[in-house]
């Protein structure tokens, strides 16, 4: 469409609702509704005190086929990680994110063979750090960038996911709030993945399909 075509539709809508180029007053409610921020509907399913939004997280975590556990804190990580990739018969090596919150980790005690940073495609596991999560359908939210790369969330086949309790949310509306004011107005990160459970499709002949279009096995742990 060129800009002429496009300018004579929006005129023509302008018109038809009584309005004219550059009105002040068009203007000053339309920034004060950018700037408000106003809440849509939000549901009832996640507004709960925070320790039952973290049981309704891992409920629904574990309702599509993810699993996960809890531990104190950073320092039991290595051993749980460990206990996992053990008790499912997978390979002893993990491809690490460099999460300065995982920093009191120490993965050289185990006996995984640990690699950093981006994965090349070829690494069975990885583990990431989750920014945040939405308690109501189970969601973690990743965010890219150097500490934690987004080819960890879709390259490996078995994903290990760390969140921080007190970063679980009840709901969607209450995450981006958090983000925002985490990194400040403007700053958010270049991309923002939404993982619920391991990846699935049942487009074919409707057959539940693990690991169609990323990782086939996913495993959250939640810390504190």
């Amino acid at each position: 469409m060129s800009a002429s075509t496009r300018d004579a539709i929006l005129g023509r809508i302008r018109r038809a609702n009584g309005g004219r180029p550059h009105d002040p007053e068009r203007q000053r409610i339309v920034d004060a509704r950018l700037a408000g921020k106003a809440p849509g509907v939000v549901p009832q399913r996640g507004q709960l005190p925070h320790d039952e939004q973290v049981a309704l997280f891992i409920a629904m975590a574990e309702k599509v086929h993810a699993t996960t556990a809890r531990i104190g804190g950073y320092g039991e990580l290595p051993a749980e990680v460990s206990r996992w990739l053990r008790e499912n018969n997978f390979p002893a090596d993990l491809r690490l994110c460099e999460d300065p919150r995982i920093a009191d980790a120490d993965f050289d005690a185990t006996a995984l063979t640990i690699r950093r940073g981006a994965s090349d495609g070829n690494d069975l596991n990885a583990l990431s750090h989750a920014e945040a999560a939405i308690a109501e359908t189970g969601t973690l939210c990743l965010v890219s960038g150097q500490e934690n790369p987004t080819s960890l969330n879709f390259l490996p086949e078995n994903h290990i996911v760390v969140i921080r309790a007190a970063d679980i949310e009840g709901d969607m509306e209450a995450l981006f709030p958090a983000l925002r004011q985490r990194y400040g107005e403007g700053r958010m990160p270049r991309s923002v993945n939404f993982i619920t459970g391991p990846s699935r499709s049942g487009d074919i002949e409707q057959v539940l399909l693990l690991g169609a279009h990323g990782p086939r096995a996913l495993h959250i742990i939640i810390v504190g």
